[in-house]
């Protein structure tokens, strides 16, 4: 505790924290604002007739769409979008730096192409926040989502589905602009701390739902929500929780020797340092791009059982897909290795570390400079990798192993393990460590106890 009271004595960090909270604030205020031209009741409702006509299945890939995007699409605000359309713009132009040779260049510039790079992000959030707010409007006033007269009948028209795509790309530019000014002048990551307060304002409804049961029936033993349940979910989220915090901060070490120069009378280098290589190096993208693909499985062989309602085959891949079965599981965690593979890849490069260390004077003992220290690199890389994709495809699949097995909402099942979990996590180690570099650098005690 006098650690924690020790952040609130720097004037400085104390603003900063301040500044975050306040404009986390601002961000979850604007989920209550709806858009005034759509009938709010009679969208849940129609929502909630899919989810049930189709066992649910709706319910959980609308789940998964407000997680990734800390969004709230299907109320319909002002920030209905959520940060995803930012999201996706830094992706595309993450990997195109990797293929397109001027992005390449401007990439290798350092703050001054980051820069440049970031100026053509926002420009693309704006063009697919555009194109996603009136193509989900549009099919609101088709009656997309199961139901008429979603849309209010005097504002269905042109007019008004243009005043409301431009509603809600504004709302995500506003949503990009709290991310910067959190990165700027408060603490931690602005778009990821967006992201986990979005996951974690989920949790009361979560809450609600695992034990709404244990207030009508009881909690005694054998109850559909007893004391024997609850107990044993609790445990089971604590040991999730503690097994992502090492996987998340585990590394490989690979000794790394500096050469010894001499100048005048005095010896420089020598020093044995090590080069840490993270065991889940693509962090959460894999089970992003696994599931963002497995959403169109799960609508094509919808689409498809609609049209052929005599195929067995169609409509029990719908459901596979839908309520996430055995065979979507399986694709999940071929994709999840194919990705952290794809993903790695990209982000590290072997030949690149060799060459940078060679330029510094470093080795690794037993491995001449260059291609030798590079193909080493690579092969070390590629086994952790394959620990790392084994991790986040268990974490993957421990929400829809727990949904199923103990009978709980998804919803529920879904804080512990998937994307949420690890969002959660990683931002608050971040924060964590932006915290403690404050405090170190101002000579304080560091908030866990280590050096930072």
């Amino acid at each position: 505790m006098d650690k924690i009271l020790t952040i609130f004595r720097i004037p400085e960090l104390r603003r900063k924290i301040m500044l975050t909270v306040v404009l986390l604030a601002v961000y979850r205020m604007g989920f209550w604002i709806p858009l005034p031209f759509i009938d709010q009741a009679q969208l849940k409702e129609s929502i909630e007739q899919m989810q049930g006509q189709q066992g649910g299945d709706l319910g959980q890939v609308m789940q998964i769409v407000a997680l990734f995007s800390a969004s709230q699409i299907g109320n319909s605000t002002i920030f209905g979008l959520g940060i995803m359309p930012y999201i996706s713009a830094s992706i595309i132009f993450q990997l195109l730096a990797s293929v397109y040779p001027p992005l390449e260049r401007l990439q290798k510039e350092g703050e001054a192409g980051r820069k440049k790079i970031n100026e053509y992000t926002r420009y693309a959030t704006v063009f697919i926040c555009l194109g996603q707010s009136f193509f989900w409007i549009y099919a609101l006033s088709r009656g997309a989502m199961g139901g008429g007269g979603i849309l209010l009948e005097e504002y269905n028209n042109l007019f008004w589905w243009i005043v409301g795509t431009f509603v809600m790309t504004a709302g995500t530019i506003f949503l990009m602009w709290i991310g910067e000014q959190i990165d700027a002048y408060g603490v931690g990551n602005g778009i990821s701390l967006l992201i986990m307060a979005g996951i974690i304002a989920r949790m009361p409804e979560a809450g609600r739902e695992l034990l709404a049961p244990a207030f009508e029936s009881g909690i005694a033993l054998g109850q559909d929500r007893g004391i024997d349940k609850l107990l044993l979910l609790a445990a089971l989220f604590l040991s999730v929780v503690v097994w992502v915090l090492a996987i998340t901060q585990a590394q490989r070490r690979i000794p790394i020797q500096s050469a010894k120069h001499v100048r005048g009378r005095r010896v420089l280098g020598g020093q044995r340092q090590f080069l840490p290589l993270r065991v889940n190096q693509a962090g959460v993208m894999p089970i992003i791009f696994a599931s963002s693909l497995l959403m169109f499985p799960y609508f094509i062989f919808r689409q498809l059982a609609k049209v052929f309602p005599e195929s067995a085959t169609l409509n029990a891949l719908a459901q596979a897909f839908g309520t996430h079965g055995y065979i979507y599981n399986v694709c999940y965690v071929i994709l999840i290795y194919f990705f952290c593979y794809f993903w790695t890849a990209i982000i590290f490069n072997p030949k690149d570390m060799a060459e940078n260390l060679k330029d510094y004077g470093s080795f690794i003992p037993g491995y001449r400079p260059g291609a030798r220290t590079a193909a080493y690199l690579e092969q070390v890389m590629a086994r952790i990798t394959f620990v790392g994709a084994a991790f986040l495809a268990i974490v993957a699949v421990i929400p829809t192993i727990i949904a199923t097995s103990m009978g709980i909402p998804y919803l529920v099942a879904s804080f512990y393990g998937g994307t949420g979990l690890l969002i959660v996590v990683s931002v608050a180690l971040d924060l964590v460590q932006k915290i403690d570099s404050h405090l170190v650098m101002r000579n304080y005690p560091s908030l866990l106890g280590t050096e930072v």
